[in-house]
């Protein structure tokens, strides 16, 4: 066989030193080819669908330790309850998964190469959008559905011309996007007409549009994040939250935020109600609901009565406000030997177990000989253990009591170092009460009151209030993130069901007056209904000529 006039043969490799001549020598990549090569990889559709796994992996801490964005309370106990783990968990960033930089950096990835993914794939798509069908192969025999009818030209009248545009005008009611070829038998010699069909393109549209709504919510994500902000706040019964930035207990602003985002609106907790079982001893003590009654004023003015609940938060100033917690707020009064009130607070008590034992911390700096700080435990439904120790069999008031220990000394307020108010530092304090000291703890039941060691007062439990803690949530793109999640929802499916596939029906006049008529299909991809879809055709499109299809 002759080479082309236009043939150029390759120089002849060099032999290596010392080596075969037939060894193979691939070429060294500079560095302009291996910043190629690791961009062709990192845009690959295997490598992305990686980094989506990956990033679903590294999302899996932010749910089994607390957040500080969310739980900042639950990282404070974290910590008081794994000593050890907790700061180790702290320098890998386990208590900031989504803000990390392990996370960032796979999320950042994940939107390179998926946009490398898109961008050439719907200029290819667009290309396929505007191009023809294929042109009939020359043996349909070898593809898949392939069937043959046999049409008597003196019944119908039918040539292969008259055949084919039959065909046509068939597939095209089917949406298959059509062109007529004509060409001649090998076999025969006989001249034929062919029609090329091709349909299912939206299935490539939804994968394209699947593979950017993707990248559309990492972008609006990152600019939500960007923007938004997130903060928490305890409220009492009858106290009133300002939207300010120094009302918030916890505030995690966006990388853009500023103070002017702030909406001014006011929220009031009216009371706070639950319901728990009482009927089913499996389930005894169980919530069955939680509900927040809240009075707004909104800037503008308007006031107005609002339900908080689980889920179902409550939507002003472009916020949402979520109940996030709740549990008991003694109300606790310290007064002097003088009888003055020296400290009075509804002080929230942490809950520690599913019953709301709970644990606060009272500090009074100022107006005693010493500074006084107590760490008290409260039970809405006192019992006692075997052992005498104190325990809450009910989270509801039936039986409320308040243990309390009293410690003197410094309080560590002085120095400006900011210090929780659910922890109390006793390093440079003397403990008065239960421990060690032989003193029994201070234990009160509401409307009760006793006096403090050494003279210093008296301390009261003058009622116990509900608090609720809510989480105030600021994201401009929320309806973005939504559209986009439709859209890849709708693109997903849309890839997943659309089969993409090519028909092909060939007419040949034959010499003794009929029409021999092939039809063949082939599959983009996985297509197990393709052979159902090449009979049906060919049933239907062969009916038409004669009653009989066989005929």
């Amino acid at each position: 066989m002759s080479r082309p006039s236009d043939h150029y043969d390759s120089a002849e490799p060099a032999p290596a030193k010392g080596g075969d001549s037939d060894d193979i020598v691939s070429p060294k990549l500079g560095p302009v080819g291996w910043l190629r090569w690791f961009w062709r990889q990192l845009t690959s559709m295997r490598t992305a669908l990686f980094l989506l796994l990956l990033l679903a992996l590294a999302a899996v801490p932010g749910s089994l330790v607390p957040q500080r964005a969310a739980d900042p309370n639950g990282v404070t106990q974290y910590f008081v309850d794994n000593p050890d783990l907790a700061p180790i968990l702290d320098k890998v960033q386990a208590f900031d998964v989504y803000t990390s930089v392990w996370f960032s950096a796979i999320y950042l990835l994940l939107f390179v190469s998926l946009i490398g993914c898109v961008v050439p794939r719907t200029k290819h798509h667009f290309d396929a959008l505007r191009a023809k069908p294929p042109r009939t192969p020359a043996r349909l025999s070898r593809l898949a559905g392939f069937t043959t009818r046999d049409i008597a030209a003196a019944e119908s009248g039918a040539t292969a011309a008259s055949v084919v545009d039959s065909a046509r005008t068939l597939l095209k009611r089917q949406r298959y996007r059509t062109v007529v070829f004509t060409g001649v038998d090998r076999a025969t010699g006989a001249e034929t007409v062919s029609v090329s069909a091709e349909r299912g393109y939206m299935r490539e549209t939804g994968n394209l549009v699947f593979h950017s709504a993707l990248v559309g919510i990492l972008i609006t994500v990152g600019i939500g994040g960007g923007f938004g902000y997130q903060g928490q706040r305890v409220v009492v019964e009858g106290q009133t939250f300002v939207n300010t930035l120094l009302a918030y207990d916890s505030f995690n602003p966006g990388r853009f935020f500023t103070d002017s985002q702030l909406s001014r609106y006011t929220l009031s907790l009216d009371s706070f109600s639950a319901t728990y079982e009482t009927q089913s001893l499996k389930a005894f003590g169980q919530p069955l609901d939680y509900e927040a009654k809240v009075t707004t004023t909104d800037e503008s003015g308007t006031t107005s009565s609002e339900s908080i609940k689980v889920n179902s938060p409550l939507k002003i100033g472009g916020t949402d406000v979520y109940l996030l917690g709740n549990g008991y707020a003694p109300t606790i009064t310290v007064r002097d030997n003088d009888g003055n009130v020296v400290f009075t607070d509804s002080v929230p008590f942490l809950p520690q177990d599913a019953s709301l034992t709970s644990l606060g911390v009272v500090k009074v700096p100022d107006g005693l000989d010493e500074q006084l700080g107590m760490i008290g435990f409260f039970y809405p439904t006192q019992a006692q253990s075997s052992t005498g120790a104190y325990y809450s069999s009910f989270p509801d008031l039936q039986y409320p009591v308040l243990t309390l220990n009293v410690y003197e000394g410094d309080l560590g307020l002085d120095g400006g170092v900011p210090a929780s108010v659910y922890s109390l530092n006793t390093d440079s304090m003397t403990q008065l009460t239960g421990g060690s000291t032989g003193v029994k703890s201070i234990e009160l039941k509401p409307g009760e009151s006793m006096e403090l060691p050494n003279g210093l007062g008296t301390v009261s439990l003058d009622g116990v209030k509900r608090f609720a803690s809510f989480d105030i949530h600021h994201d401009a793109t929320q309806l973005w993130v939504l559209t986009f999640a439709i859209l890849v929802l709708a693109g997903l499916l849309t890839s997943l069901f659309i089969p993409r596939r090519r028909l092909w029906v060939k007419a040949t006049d034959r010499g003794d007056g009929s029409v021999h008529v092939e039809y063949a299909g082939l599959a983009r991809g996985d297509d197990p209904r393709l052979v159902e879809a090449v009979t049906a055709l060919a049933d239907k499109h062969s009916t038409s000529f004669s009653p009989d299809p066989k005929a």
